[in-house]
This record gives C-alpha cells, sequence and structure tokens, in this order.
C-alpha cells in the first residue's frame, strides 16, 4: 500500500478548527483554567477544545475546579491535567500544593497593563505548543492599539468605575483599564494606583465626594445599565455618564476589543 496517498487526510485527522478558524492540534494538552479572565484569553487562542476544567466563577461548561483562592486539588486531579493557569491571586504555596506530579502550574498577573495581557497570551499559547504564538501577539498588540488610538479621548479626564451600586470601585492608573483608555487619549483622574474602594470606614465614602474631588469629564460606569444608584450620582461640575459593558471590560483579556468597539459607538459624547 502506497501510504504516501494518505498522508495528508491523515494530516487532517490529527487537526481541528478552532472557534476562531485557527488551526490547533486534536491532541492538545488537557488545561484547567481557574479565572475566567484567563478562559477568556484560551479561547481567542483557539484552546478551548483544550480546556478540561474550569473555576466555579466561569460560564464555560465544564467540571468546576474551586477558585484562584480556594483552588479543588482534588477535582483538578481527576481532570489528569497537563496545564493548570490561575491568577497571581493564588498563594504559591497553595498552588504547588494542589498541582499533580508532573503537571505544569503557572500563576499570571494581566492586571496592571496590556503589556501584561500580552505577556499572558504569549505564554499560554508557548506552553500550549502554538507555533504561531509571536504572530498571534503582534498581531493583537497591533490591532488594539491602532483601534484605541483611533477613538481619540482628545484629552477628557475620565474617572473608570465598576457600577454605581453594591461596593463600587474605581480604578487606578495601574490598572489595564487606565492603560487602555489612556492609549484611547483619555486622562485617568484617579490618584490610586491600583483600586479605590468606595465604601463606609474608606478614604472616600461616597460617590459624590470621589467625583468631587477630582472632578472628572466623564465617567464610565462598567454595567450594561445604569442602575436606580447611578441617579443618586450629583456632582459640582458637569459630567457626562457613560455606561459600558462590563463582560467586555473588566477582564483583562483580548474580549477587551470588543469593548473597545462598544467604545467608539459613544465618541459623539466627547468629540464635541
Amino acid at each position: 500500500m502506497n501510504i504516501n496517498r494518505y498522508l495528508p487526510l491523515l494530516s487532517l485527522l490529527f487537526l481541528l478548527v478552532s472557534p476562531t478558524g485557527q488551526a490547533i492540534e486534536k491532541e492538545c494538552p488537557r488545561i484547567v483554567s481557574q479565572s475566567p479572565y484567563l478562559t477568556k484569553s484560551l479561547q481567542w487562542l483557539g484552546l478551548e477544545p483544550c480546556i478540561v476544567g474550569v473555576s466555579r466563577y466561569d460560564t464555560l461548561k465544564r467540571p468546576h475546579t474551586g477558585g484562584v483562592m480556594d483552588p479543588d486539588g482534588e477535582a483538578i486531579e481527576a481532570l489528569e491535567p497537563e496545564l493548570i493557569f490561575t491568577s497571581n491571586w493564588t498563594r504559591p504555596e497553595l498552588l504547588k500544593a494542589i498541582t499533580p506530579k508532573g503537571v505544569r502550574a503557572f500563576a499570571l498577573d494581566g492586571f496592571e497593563s496590556m503589556a501584561q495581557v500580552e505577556e499572558n497570551l504569549q505564554l499560554m499559547g508557548s506552553e500550549a505548543g502554538l507555533a504561531d504564538i509571536d504572530a498571534r501577539v503582534a498581531a493583537f498588540h497591533q490591532e488594539w492599539t491602532t483601534v484605541a488610538a483611533s477613538i481619540n479621548g482628545r484629552g477628557k479626564k475620565v474617572l473608570l468605575l465598576s457600577a454605581c451600586s453594591g461596593s463600587p470601585y474605581s480604578f487606578g492608573k495601574k490598572r489595564w483599564l487606565s492603560d487602555l483608555f489612556t492609549r484611547a487619549n483619555f486622562v485617568n483622574v484617579e490618584t490610586s494606583d491600583k483600586i479605590r474602594h468606595i465604601k463606609a470606614g474608606a478614604a472616600v465614602t461616597t460617590l459624590n465626594a470621589l467625583i468631587n474631588e477630582l472632578k472628572p469629564e466623564l465617567l464610565f460606569i462598567f454595567e450594561r445599565k445604569a442602575n436606580s444608584q447611578c441617579a443618586f450620582i450629583k456632582p459640582e461640575t458637569p459630567l457626562t455618564l457613560i455606561n459600558l459593558d462590563g463582560e467586555k471590560f473588566l477582564h483583562p483579556a483580548p474580549v477587551l476589543l470588543d469593548g473597545l468597539t462598544e467604545l467608539a459607538t459613544h465618541r459623539a459624547k466627547w468629540s464635541h
């Protein structure tokens, strides 16, 4: 039998097409993802078929493996993973304890900058054996920086707020959203480096107090619709409130590209 005739067919049998249309190896590594933002990054890389377990906070239909603070070692071991990706919120000694022998485990950041988002993609793709990972990360960098620059926030002063109700918090200079909006030519007026929680007992106890202190021109709120609490924002100076879909912004992952697309639809609110 001339096996050379069947080599192209045999090659195809070892390939799958990912949801992004990219070819990946069928025998891809078994991956456990301990945080939704890491799952979204793996999906963008076309590695969703490789994911065998996810955190309890994920919407992807896979067996649950606890959370970043309390990973379920028994559940993880039962899934026989080859790779575990979690955030650096998992204590190093705990991650070591729940990692089965021979499994490669990584605690990733991503919360401080867009560069870290790119580093996560690079690491995950490399560990999963994606031969073209350098090109994919370079393309992602080119796309998000180009789209962000095209938005042109005209140097408007902004405050980036998680929500109006519950326990809202604002994003400081050393957070990925501040980096993203700075690239879009906005100025984040938050003086905190990372996250400022707005609640009783904190340095700033109300949204109005924070807004009146920092005096932003635009308030971006990362929830789909303004809830009743937003109506209680009464700034001393003129302020425009813009609601954005948190699912597109609150994950330091390539889903931020969708967020930039949504942000661009509001351009008229700061371009006049």
